[in-house]
């Protein structure tokens, strides 16, 4: 007679959990999922770093000016990246899917660590971290693509809201869609900060970001397929 024991009547919930993500299934494991309040703590964290490293250094000569591409670029790519950590946040929060509440963790602790580095930048360049032209200036024939104050892929407060009461499936679908459109005009962004720039840190970043936002893009939508199909 085979006796059953504890082992073999309760499996390691830790294993299952990484059964699932593996095989795409939703899954509520904390595994992947940081926790609210210590995601933020990180966040600040970044955002008080990457502002004492601009305070401390140096005011270089030759550096850009304030009405420079390079200076126009981080402060609104820095707005702009302030919406992606925001909708992650949500997303991270509260989406089921282990896939999707991982790249909001990843979008969100990324995009936060390029601000401080932006606005570390202009600090160091002593500059201010707003300027007094309209978002898109500093990019030629870009003005139009800014609606109602937003720049290009960035979501309409009402599609904010929508996202902040969605639940389920709904919210991952809304949240990837989103991110998606967010992405593609974080891209437009930073392609036109490389047509016109040879600051070779700006560019190194901005290059990055089309690196990455493009690889993300790809997930995306394979992630959308999934969910939609399912």
């Amino acid at each position: 007679m085979t006796v059953s024991t504890d082992s073999d009547s309760d499996p390691d919930p830790d294993a299952a959990a990484s059964a699932a993500a593996r095989a795409g299934e939703p899954t509520r494991t904390g595994a992947h999922r940081f926790g609210v309040g210590w995601l933020a703590l990180v966040l600040t964290f970044g955002l008080l770093v990457g502002a004492g490293a601009g305070f401390l250094g140096p005011r270089l000569l030759g550096t850009p000016k304030d009405d420079s591409a390079e200076a126009g670029f981080l402060r609104d790519m820095s707005t702009h990246h302030a919406q992606a950590v925001e909708m992650s946040m949500i997303a991270h929060a509260n989406s089921a899917d282990a896939q999707v509440v991982t790249l909001s963790g990843d979008i969100a602790l990324t995009q936060h660590g390029q601000i401080s580095t932006m606005l570390a930048w202009l600090r160091e360049w002593n500059l201010s971290p707003t300027g007094s032209q309209p978002a898109m200036a500093w990019m030629p024939g870009a003005e139009g693509s800014v609606r109602n104050g937003l720049m290009p892929g960035m979501a309409t407060p009402d599609q904010l809201a929508t996202l902040r009461k969605a639940t389920g499936k709904d919210l991952d679908i809304q949240y990837l869609t989103l991110m998606r459109q967010h992405h593609l005009g974080g891209i437009h962004m930073a392609q036109g900060v490389l047509e016109l720039s040879d600051e070779e840190k700006v560019t190194g970043l901005a290059q990055t970001m089309v690196n990455g936002q493009q690889s993300e893009i790809n997930l995306i939508d394979t992630m959308l397929k999934r969910i939609q199909q399912g």
